[in-house]
């Protein structure tokens, strides 16, 4: 009679784990099909919605710009009253060629660059200093409130006596402006973090400055950028009124010049520059809170 087969111990085991890798494929392939219908699903539906709202964005200026140009056609508006939209288009290729439209753009551009890192830096500061520390939110946070509730004009004639009206009184005031939106968003940002999230890093026993690195200010950091575009928002805007009342450069010059020798069509050029371009820095701005926050969408 034949002796018995019996298998190795080690052929066993390998074919034991080849079973269960395969176990483990086969749940894997289950749930990795859902995974990707609906990550599709979810990439189609933010597809639709911009292309949504892209598409909606345009029937109000192209109505607009279709008024202007039968009015301006028709002579139901006085050319002294509303330029004509193409001579305001032949008014911004002169400027563009000249020059004088990108010196004019570039001077502006540095001056509020300059005031919104400015008071961006001092505004971080203190935010994060007021929301780590309840001593000094005490000690600041009444008289933070007190400066923030007295309008950017109102400081005017004061820093005109210290400053003058050189470029150290547009640094300021394009400072003041990014410095109390940030302040307060970061301050705000961090004050709300969810005890919980405190709770949880202390259980995983992270020191101060892992928490600060790990839980608060990613936490915090939706507020905290939220306040950096309102404050270069706001940053372009007094931009625009500082040289309207004291400049001899820049696109609120151009606005004052062209108001000054009724040249209206160079208004209009400045005023459109103005949106364009605030326009341009916000969507920046939005583009890379969507590329840094990338791991909150994906998360949830």
């Amino acid at each position: 009679m034949p002796p018995a087969v019996t298998a190795h111990p080690e052929i066993s085991l390998l074919q034991q784990e080849t079973e269960v890798y395969e176990l483990h494929q086969q749940h894997a392939n289950q749930h990795a099909a859902p995974e990707r219908s609906r990550s599709s699903g979810l990439l189609g539906r933010l597809w639709r919605e911009r292309t949504l709202a892209f598409v909606l964005a345009w029937p109000v200026p192209l109505a607009l710009l279709l008024i202007w140009l039968l009015g301006s056609g028709q002579g139901w508006i006085a050319q002294q009253t509303l330029p004509p939209p193409q001579m305001v288009y032949d008014t911004f290729l002169n400027l563009l060629e000249s020059g004088e439209l990108k010196a004019n753009v570039a001077v502006s551009m540095v001056r509020v660059i300059n005031g919104f890192l400015l008071g961006a830096g001092f505004g971080l500061l203190l935010g994060v200093a007021m929301g780590l520390s309840e001593t000094l939110k005490e000690y600041l946070y009444p008289s933070f409130k007190m400066i923030a509730y007295v309008p950017l004009l109102g400081w005017l004639p004061l820093l005109i006596m210290v400053f003058g009206i050189g470029e150290s009184l547009k640094f300021v005031l394009i400072a003041k402006a990014s410095f109390i939106p940030i302040t307060l968003n970061t301050y705000q940002g961090i004050r709300n973090v969810p005890a919980k999230f405190i709770e949880m890093g202390k259980v995983y026993r992270l020191n101060h400055l892992q928490l600060l690195r790990r839980i608060v200010f990613p936490a915090a950091f939706p507020s905290i950028w939220s306040g950096i575009r309102y404050g270069l928002t706001h940053s372009w805007l007094i931009l625009v009124v500082v040289e309207l009342l004291a400049s001899s450069e820049g696109l609120g010059f151009m606005m004052a010049n062209g108001q000054q020798l009724f040249q209206l069509d160079l208004v209009l050029v400045a005023v459109i520059m103005v949106g364009a371009i605030g326009y341009v820095l916000d969507k920046v701005l939005e583009l890379v809170e969507q590329r840094l926050l990338r791991w909150r969408r994906d998360a949830f």
